[in-house]
């Protein structure tokens, strides 16, 4: 997907409950918190342990995974099917 195709799909799901696979293969499953130009805030459903900037260490802002718009490979409404 191009990165502005990406974006676009992140805005109109903001809020929702998505699947995010990375070029690399990694796959996240959470609800996108924000989107920038260059990045995806997702809050993982199930345990995402420790604490890390973003999340919910340092900073407290409580948004998230954040996921580089151009290492997406694609993105989807997840469904109940998907645990």
């Amino acid at each position: 997907m191009h990165p502005r195709e990406v974006y676009e799909q992140c805005n109109r799901h903001m809020g929702k409950r998505v699947r995010i696979i990375e070029k690399s293969g990694r796959r996240h499953v959470g609800t996108i918190t924000r989107v920038d130009r260059n990045m995806v805030w997702i809050m993982p459903d199930r345990g995402f342990g420790g604490f890390g900037l973003g999340f919910w260490g340092f900073g407290g802002s409580g948004l998230g995974i954040g996921i580089a718009i151009g290492a997406i490979a694609g993105i989807a409404l997840a469904g109940a099917f998907w645990w």
